[in-house]
């Protein structure tokens, strides 16, 4: 999951199961992986996040928004630029955006 990229310059994270996300240094493919891929960058500041609902049989994003939302909560948000949500899935897309913005976080819908 690791890549030296940061150290030169943005650090842009993704959690999805199938897309590639070429701008993305580090990309994790299930919501666990998700986790620790943000617990690993908890302490620095991260460009961009891209975040996928549905990642494939019964696990969603919604454990790693749990995660965002329970950092802000206890008063120490993760830093992130902006948020984007490219997920197909309309109703979890929506979801998210409400979950995350209500706790202050840059939340955009890209096109999936």
């Amino acid at each position: 999951m690791k890549d030296d990229s940061a150290a030169r310059g943005r650090v842009v994270l993704g959690i999805d199961d199938l897309r590639q996300l070429p701008g993305a240094a580090w990309v994790a493919r299930t919501s666990c992986e998700g986790i620790q891929l943000l617990r690993e960058h908890r302490d620095s500041f991260i460009d961009e996040l891209w975040l996928d609902h549905d990642l494939g049989g019964d696990d969603t994003i919604m454990p790693v928004v749990a995660l965002l939302e329970e950092a802000a909560f206890s008063g120490r948000p993760f830093h992130i630029g902006t948020i984007f949500i490219h997920s197909a899935n309309p109703v979890g897309a929506e979801t998210i955006v409400r979950a995350l913005t209500h706790w202050s976080y840059q939340v955009r819908r890209a096109t999936a």
